[in-house]
């Protein structure tokens, strides 16, 4: 089975998080699953960029973007040649090294005021 390697799941300064997914899983899918803080203010449902990420290795075993991932990240802050949306990034049969954005981080610690409250963050 693939892997994904999040470089900062928890944050800038955190240890780098492994996890198994199955073919087809997207990233954001496999972000949460495993507890990785990639932002998702709409649901996964490509209506913000909040699940901006950069894909650093792998990104050529990924489906190409799409009209609509292309303009929703047109709202993204630091796109890159290998940005991302998690909720649109599928899985295919080749491991994944992803860098979670300062944006998505934000994104999620706002989607978590719980935690972030705790300082946490």
């Amino acid at each position: 089975m693939p892997r994904i390697t999040f470089l900062n799941p928890q944050g800038i300064a955190d240890q780098p998080l492994t996890v198994e997914v199955t073919p087809g899983t997207t990233i954001l899918d496999a972000a949460e699953h495993c507890g990785a803080r990639v932002g998702h203010a709409c649901g996964g449902n490509l209506a913000c960029s909040t699940c901006h990420v950069w894909v650093q290795q792998g990104i050529d075993s990924l489906p190409e973007v799409a009209d609509k991932e292309d303009d929703i990240m047109d709202k993204a802050f630091d796109v890159r040649p290998e940005s991302r949306l998690g909720c649109q990034a599928c899985v295919a049969d080749e491991d994944l090294v992803v860098e979670i954005t300062e944006e998505s981080l934000q994104a999620w610690l706002d989607e978590n005021p719980d935690v972030r409250k705790r300082g946490a963050g």
